[in-house]
């Protein structure tokens, strides 16, 4: 961006600036979508994955509902475990309640789901948990593993991710390009539109979720 800028623009900016760029409107466009209503349908997927920062192997956790394609929630974690899982499904239910969340067979979601849905703690919440265990089925949880194939190419154009608290941002804002930003393959459609989320974005959506960000 850096060197597009100079050649097409004739203007020389550091590449730290617009690293600083990206954080704050990130930050600004995220709060402004979480306030937003969502029309979800009744199947999520969840799964998490590893991502690299600085030669360490942090985890994204990430769930999706199949209806709209649509990333319900996102989790960023040194480690995988139930207090992480449950933080996960907390921010994965926040838009909508399914009928049930498919996940692999980690060890961490059983006890994570017992937590949070079996109890007083959210209003007594049912929601199912289906397992899809590899080791028995030789089916992957795929429905989700697309979403993960994406997302690590984009971390890929980073060159690897440096600090904590910054990698969180940037994973933050490849959610947005998913959800507010690109048509999906399969359905042709930006998922917030077909969850019922229409901002009447422009050609430049990233420009105008920052501008209604801005003025909220």
């Amino acid at each position: 961006m850096r060197n597009q800028l100079s050649r097409h623009l004739n203007t020389k900016i550091s590449h730290m600036s617009i690293l600083d760029w990206v954080r704050r409107y990130t930050l600004k466009v995220h709060k402004f979508i979480e306030k937003q209503g969502y029309n979800l349908g009744n199947s999520f997927y969840a799964d998490e994955t590893m991502i690299n920062r600085e030669e360490k192997l942090d985890r994204f956790w990430c769930c999706i509902d199949w209806d709209t394609r649509l990333i319900t929630g996102f989790h960023y974690s040194l480690s995988a475990n139930p207090i992480e899982a449950q933080e996960f499904l907390k921010k994965s239910t926040r838009k909508g309640k399914p009928k049930y969340i498919q996940t692999d067979a980690g060890v961490f979601y059983p006890r994570a789901f017992r937590k949070l849905f079996y109890s007083n703690k959210i209003g007594g919440l049912t929601i199912r948990h289906k397992i899809q265990n590899y080791q028995t089925t030789r089916i992957h949880n795929y429905r989700i593993e697309t979403v993960f194939m994406k997302i690590k190419d984009r971390v890929l154009d980073f060159r690897g991710l440096k600090d904590l608290w910054s990698a969180l941002i940037l994973m933050t804002a490849i959610v947005i390009q998913h959800n507010f930003i690109e048509n999906h393959s399969t359905t042709n459609e930006v998922p917030s539109e077909r969850a019922g989320v229409n901002l009447e974005l422009g050609e430049n959506r990233w420009l105008d979720l920052i501008r209604l960000s801005m003025n909220s």
